[in-house]
């Protein structure tokens, strides 16, 4: 029997390649997605979900070798800056077309940050990649999203688990994808612990910050079911680690529902 779910999936970069692992699981285990809502990296994966291409990605980022990814980075330096993040949407635009939020066959949102009038911004229409690129839009790394009087900025600035732009509905479960969990010592050997100097100091206090952040809105909204991967699984650009972070999706998500297998009795006997 199937389980109706909304999904949110969280914002952190590379690592946001394991919510397609925890795709594949609750598909493999009857869920169906019923709406999605994504900030960041979650409304890139999300989105493409929604409108049935996210195989099509994945397909593509199994390709991507460092030096591939180091190559679509299109630096500008600008003091709004370093990338501007068209060379990726234009590469990505070769094999899958753009489409209309409003058009895709899963209800789908993406979240942004309005940094001008200090709020968030809610896609729910319009062009898919625009909403995506305002939403992934790191403050300092990509250029900002310039919207009549918005400046908009990554979603995950201020939401990077966006549990409270769901629509709750009795009959369907919550689950929540956060890719930004607490370390975890299995993982203490990987790439992403291994850096040096002030920038790691910036990236583990950024990430504490979003960690806390998250913690509040699990507390404050109680999703259903939440799949936790660590932060420091890889780091914040190993897109070309698309293999290794799907397993990791994938084995996280099947300990969570094991973990909460009396959640998902409970649904099942309502359904």
């Amino acid at each position: 029997m199937v389980i109706p779910i909304s999904l949110v999936l969280s914002s952190g970069g590379a690592r946001g390649i394991a919510q397609i692992g925890a795709i594949k699981v609750l598909e493999e285990q009857g869920f169906i997605v019923k709406s999605i809502v994504g900030s960041s990296i979650g409304s890139l994966i999300g989105g493409l979900y929604a409108m049935n291409k996210l195989d099509d990605f994945t397909d593509w980022l199994k390709t991507l070798k460092r030096r591939d990814v180091f190559n679509l980075m299109d630096f500008t330096w600008s003091s709004a800056g370093m990338m501007k993040g068209e060379r990726v949407f234009n590469k990505i635009k070769t094999f899958i077309p753009d489409m209309l939020i409003e058009e895709m066959p899963i209800p789908f949102m993406a979240i942004s940050t309005d940094i001008s009038h200090h709020k968030e911004i809610v896609f729910t229409s319009g062009s898919f990649f625009d909403a995506v690129r305002a939403s992934i839009a790191i403050p300092g790394v990509f250029t900002p999203v310039n919207q009549l009087d918005n400046i908009l900025v990554d979603g995950g600035l201020i939401n990077p688990l966006p549990l409270n732009h769901l629509k709750r509905k009795v009959d369907e479960m919550v689950i929540a994808i956060n890719v930004n969990a607490p370390e975890e010592e299995a993982f203490s050997a990987s790439a992403a612990s291994k850096y040096a100097g002030y920038l790691t100091i910036s990236q583990k206090a950024i990430l504490t910050m979003l960690g806390k952040i998250i913690e509040l809105s699990i507390d404050l909204y109680k999703p259903d079911i939440v799949v936790h991967i660590p932060r420091n699984v890889v780091g914040i650009w190993d897109y070309h680690k698309t293999d290794f972070l799907i397993e990791v999706g994938m084995q996280k998500t099947r300990e969570a529902l094991l973990n909460d297998r009396k959640t998902t009795a409970g649904f099942l006997r309502k359904a």
